[in-house]
């Protein structure tokens, strides 16, 4: 098992406008530079797929396996004998917001596919975290 986590304080921000953009999924293309397109047909909620779309990759099909409202979900991409998962969570500090994301790879293939595609991700995190602030301070 592979795993990488990131995380940034932020103040001023509230966990509600962090989680309107994370759960807009149909509006990552906006914020996220990396990606075409994301899309979930219904709610955001346990059980739900989405599909996304890299640039220059593959889409894939995302499956959201937790949702704490204004607190944390976690999605799983199934790959050929490994899974990925995504878990994205805010902890409330006071007067600071904590975002975390953290990636897990595990499963027979886990290694080739966290070298494929988990440690692209991982790589990207600073810079999605500070997209995703960026784009709840609008809301």
């Amino acid at each position: 098992m592979w795993s990488k986590t990131y995380s940034q304080k932020v103040r001023g921000l509230s966990a509600d406008k962090v989680w309107q953009v994370w759960t807009d999924v149909n509006q990552w293309h906006r914020w996220q530079g990396d990606i075409e397109y994301a899309k979930l047909d219904g709610e955001f909620k346990v059980g739900n797929r989405f599909v996304l779309k890299p640039k220059g990759g593959p889409r894939v099909s995302i499956e959201l396996i937790e949702v704490v409202t204004n607190t944390l979900f976690t999605d799983l991409t199934r790959f050929p004998l490994a899974r990925m998962y995504g878990t994205h969570a805010f902890v409330d500090h006071g007067e600071e917001l904590e975002i975390k994301t953290t990636m897990r790879v595990e499963g027979w293939l886990s290694l080739l596919w966290r070298k494929l595609v988990a440690e692209g991700i991982a790589k990207g995190m600073p810079e999605q975290t500070a997209q995703l602030i960026e784009q709840a301070r609008r809301v």
